[in-house]
């Protein structure tokens, strides 16, 4: 008799742990869950942090300035030096197929720019990458570049005003110049002249982070 009752009691705290472990796995569950979401990076030497180590790239140390401030994204870098917006489209199903990204940081034309290629076919690029990232419900930031003024006033400015153009059209984020405060500045750019040093990297991940910001949720 006595045994009965020893294990009577017992049921009520057993059923308590079994409660408080279950507790704890949906906890880990949604830990997880949030850890897993993407933020894709797609862009071209700029962002893959050409002439530096990986981890001195401002798409790296936005990876770590996220967990500093316990925001539960992971980044996936999928940019490609010498990448132009026809190469980028050609991958970028399969890209968000396979990353499954939230965020998507498009930071693509650069190149095409730099070989003076039609802007009005680095601007369909772009359209079909965006109409893609939109049908998947993916929030864009799109970051728009300038080039030098030596291939003339008007192919500059056309180019510039393609990614503005952009960002009103697809109502999305911008970032108008990726290389704000760096570009022209010979302390900050390699001996090339176009690709950034490591002491550069900080001030690129700042331009990005000010809009970039705004688009991520702690949840």
């Amino acid at each position: 008799m006595r045994s009965r009752l020893l294990f009577w009691r017992f049921v009520p705290a057993f059923k308590s742990g079994l409660l408080l472990v279950s507790l704890i796995l949906l906890s880990l569950v949604a830990i997880s869950s949030q850890a897993a979401s993407t933020i894709l990076v797609y862009g071209d030497s700029l962002s893959a942090a050409y002439g530096l180590s990986t981890q001195q790239g401002w798409v790296s140390l936005m990876g770590e300035r996220l967990k500093t401030e316990r925001l539960p994204y992971q980044v996936v870098n999928a940019s490609i030096s010498g990448e132009t917006t026809a190469g980028g489209l050609s991958r970028f199903k399969q890209t968000i197929a396979t990353q499954k990204p939230q965020v998507l940081i498009l930071a693509l034309g650069a190149n095409d720019g730099l070989r003076g290629l039609p802007i009005e076919t680095m601007q369909q690029n772009l359209t079909n990458m965006l109409e893609l990232a939109k049908q998947n419900k993916i929030k864009v930031l799109l970051v728009g570049m300038r080039i030098p003024p030596n291939y003339g006033p008007q192919y500059t400015q056309a180019f510039h005003q393609t990614f503005i153009d952009l960002a009103q059209q697809f109502k999305i984020k911008l970032v108008p110049f990726l290389l704000e405060n760096v570009a022209g500045k010979p302390a900050l750019n390699q001996d090339d002249g176009i690709h950034p040093t490591a002491e550069a990297q900080p001030i690129i991940l700042d331009t990005v982070w000010k809009t970039l910001k705004s688009m991520l949720t702690k949840k």
